[in-house]
This record gives C-alpha cells, sequence and structure tokens, in this order.
C-alpha cells in the first residue's frame, strides 16, 4: 500500500516517518521523500493513528491524487537543487515531463490550482534558499554558486536574489538574522 506524505524534504524527515511507522508496528517496503510503501494493507484504525502522528509531526496524509502529484513534483525540484548539478541549458519543464511521464502544461496548472504559486516561481525561490545556505556556509564562491545552480550569470543570480529577498547576495550575508525558510513552507 503506497501512503503519500506532504512536507517531507530531507533525509531527517524520511527516519522520522520511519520512525512513526515503527511505532504503529507497521512494515514498510520503503520510504522515499513524499511517500512510504507497506509491506501490506493497514487498518483504518491504523491508518487514524499514522495520520495523527504524522500531523503531530508536522507531516500530513495525502489523500487527492492531484495533491500526491503536487507533492512528487515539489520533491522533484527540492532534490535537483539539493543535488547542486543544475546546469545552464537545465529546462525546468523538460525535467519535470520527462522524469514524470506527463505534459508540462497539466503539471503546471495542477500546482499552480494546489500551491497559489507557478511551478517556475517555486523552483526560483527554492534556488533562492539554497543561495542563502550556501551563502552562510562560505563554502563556495558567488561565482560557483551560480555556476552550480544553473544560473548564467553571478549578475542573474544577484539580481534574482535581490528581487526575492531585497538584498544583494553580499548584503545578505552581512546580516545578522538571516531570514532562511524551511523548504516546506515555500
Amino acid at each position: 500500500m503506497k501512503i503519500y506524505i506532504k512536507n517531507m524534504v530531507c533525509g531527517r524527515c524520511i527516519t522520522a516517518v520511519s520512525d512513526i511507522f515503527d511505532k504503529i508496528n507497521v512494515d514498510v517496503k520503503s520510504i522515499n521523500l513524499g511517500e512510504a510503501e507497506t509491506a501490506s494493507e493497514i487498518s483504518e484504525e491504523k491508518l487514524l493513528l499514522l495520520e495523527k502522528l504524522l500531523e503531530e509531526t508536522g507531516f500530513e496524509r495525502i489523500k487527492d491524487s492531484s495533491r500526491q502529484l503536487v507533492e512528487k513534483i515539489k520533491n522533484l525540484i527540492i532534490t535537483k537543487i539539493r543535488e547542486l548539478d543544475i546546469e545552464e541549458d537545465f529546462l525546468l519543464s523538460e525535467f519535470l515531463s520527462n522524469t514524470l511521464h506527463k505534459d508540462y502544461s497539466a503539471l503546471s496548472k495542477a500546482f499552480s490550482q494546489n500551491e497559489n504559486i507557478t511551478l517556475e516561481q517555486f523552483f526560483i525561490l527554492q534556488k533562492i534558499e539554497k543561495v542563502k545556505e550556501l551563502l552562510l556556509y562560505n563554502e563556495f564562491t558567488l561565482t560557483e554558486i551560480a555556476g552550480k545552480l544553473g544560473y548564467k550569470s553571478v549578475q542573474h543570480l544577484s539580481s534574482q536574489f535581490r528581487s526575492s529577498t531585497g538584498f544583494t547576495p553580499t548584503e545578505f550575508k552581512r546580516l545578522k538574522v538571516h531570514n532562511r525558510k524551511s523548504l516546506d513552507q515555500i
């Protein structure tokens, strides 16, 4: 049985969800970002308990197929950005269409209807959060960050960063309070 779960954005989320399944004694075949597959069907009683425990931990069971698709899209984007391997000629539309085997316009429409933000806006906001993280870690230069996240130039990254945050990357680094958003809040 597949169970789709909202707000799973990292490896620690997988561990937390795995712990919840262990707590209610449900055998799991696999757990990935956004979904868990159980070894067998789950009783209605255990499903209700699962939903309660997921919600207490900041997750949510997704029952609607449109929401499940949106969660898959989000997880694909988050994973792609986390890998820091976005080519300059990367096309979000091509990536999502090829990965999910669906027409991009249908994916985009479903996403916008469920999230009140376009897919492109979500992708940009995720990249900006990654830029913030990388700036704070101080491991890469701005030029390297731009290259790893598929920006055509440092100026393009800086312009997008400024319009999203109100600061240049350099100004952001100097701030005492770094207003970062958790990935599940974007």
